[in-house]
Order: structure tokens, then C-alpha cells, then sequence
């Protein structure tokens, strides 16, 4: 198993990075909040979950191994698949899952896209004795990108493309957000922090 790598990033893209390891690319599919603290020519360290199938290699990355061992864990649910997983992270922190699985808060489950009612019941069913209770309050401070304010807008637009919804219901929700008082994060080049309150009001709203 490749438990983390480490190296300058040579690329990223909407749904992964490129990092040097050993003068190898690899190729490492993460969430808009993981991506969003990577800079192109500076070096990473991503721990890893290596995913074997019959016709693919994947390599996932996270921000920590909390984040790779909950991403793991998740995935024994039945019907839970890699992608579904790293979908409930981009959505929901480590402690946020916690926090929703031993709350039995269905409705937080079920603003991942995918996940509906009798998915969240089952998340709830087989997970409240692996996750664990949450070590804080179910948030975590968000990685910022700084040096991205003026793009903001549409890397907030094209994650939530790529996390299912249509480039309509993206713009709109993030205007919404931006007039209800999220503009500041956004004027700080907080990525992720936008996308976060984005996710929350299509959770509300879908």
C-alpha cells in the first residue's frame, strides 16, 4: 500500500493533483478543499489510499491520515465505493461524519450527492461503532488560496460541476452565498471556505 507521498506538485487539475515522487508524476484524485491547498511548484505531502481494481490503479490523497483512514473506513458500508467516499469528504470533514453518524442526523448524510434517505440509514446502521465519537465541534479550519482571489468564482463553480450539479445550479448557489455574507472568504482567496458554504446551502436545497 502507498500510505502518503511526498513531492513538488507539477499539476492540478478539478478533481486531482500531479505530484514528483522519485522523479515519478503521480497522479492523486482528492476533494476541492485538499486541492485547494496545493500550489503548482511547491512541494506536497498527501496521505494516500491506493485503490486495486481489475482494469485501474487509483490513488486517493488527503490532507491528513485521519481523513485517509475515515475515506477507508466509509467504504465498508455496502453500496459505498471510492468516489461516494471521497464525495461525503468533500461535503463533510472527519468529525462532521462523526458528528452526523452518532447524531443519526440523516439529513447531513444526505447532502453528499448520491446519498439518499435509506443510503444515509445504512451509513448510520453499520458506521456508529467504526467512526467514533468526533474529537471537536464536527468543523475544521479550511485551507486557504490566497493567491487565487481573483479566479475564485469559478473554481467554486467548476468543483461543484464536478461533484454533480449543473454549472446553473453552481453559479446560482455561490452568488447566493456571496450575497448572504461569504464574499469576505472568497475575498480572501478562501477557496474552500466558499465551496463549504455552498455544499451546506445545496444540502438545504436539493
Amino acid at each position: 500500500m502507498i500510505a502518503s507521498v511526498r513531492g513538488p506538485v507539477l499539476a492540478l487539475r478539478l478533481d486531482a493533483a500531479v505530484v514528483e515522487v522519485g522523479g515519478v508524476g503521480m497522479l492523486v484524485q482528492a476533494t476541492p478543499a485538499t486541492l485547494a491547498g496545493l500550489r503548482v511548484g511547491q512541494e506536497a505531502r498527501l496521505s494516500t489510499s491506493l485503490v486495486v481494481r481489475e482494469d485501474s490503479l487509483t490513488l486517493f490523497g488527503f490532507a491528513d491520515a485521519d481523513e485517509r483512514d475515515v475515506f477507508e473506513t466509509v467504504q465498508t458500508v455496502s453500496g459505498i465505493g471510492p468516489r461516494l467516499a471521497l464525495a461525503m469528504l468533500a461535503v463533510h470533514t472527519p468529525d462532521g461524519l462523526r458528528a452526523a453518524v452518532t447524531g443519526q442526523d440523516l439529513t447531513s448524510l444526505m447532502k453528499v450527492p448520491g446519498i439518499g434517505r435509506k443510503g444515509a440509514q445504512r451509513i448510520v446502521l453499520e458506521l456508529t461503532d467504526r467512526l467514533g465519537a468526533p474529537s471537536g465541534d464536527g468543523t475544521l479550519a479550511l485551507p486557504t488560496a490566497a493567491d487565487t482571489a481573483p479566479v475564485w468564482r469559478e473554481q467554486v463553480v467548476e468543483a461543484l460541476v464536478g461533484l454533480g450539479w449543473s454549472a446553473k445550479q453552481a453559479g446560482d448557489v455561490v452568488d447566493e452565498v456571496c450575497a448572504d455574507g461569504a464574499s469576505a472568504a472568497a475575498a480572501d482567496g478562501d477557496v474552500a471556505g466558499v465551496l463549504r458554504a455552498a455544499l451546506r446551502r445545496l444540502g438545504r436545497t436539493g
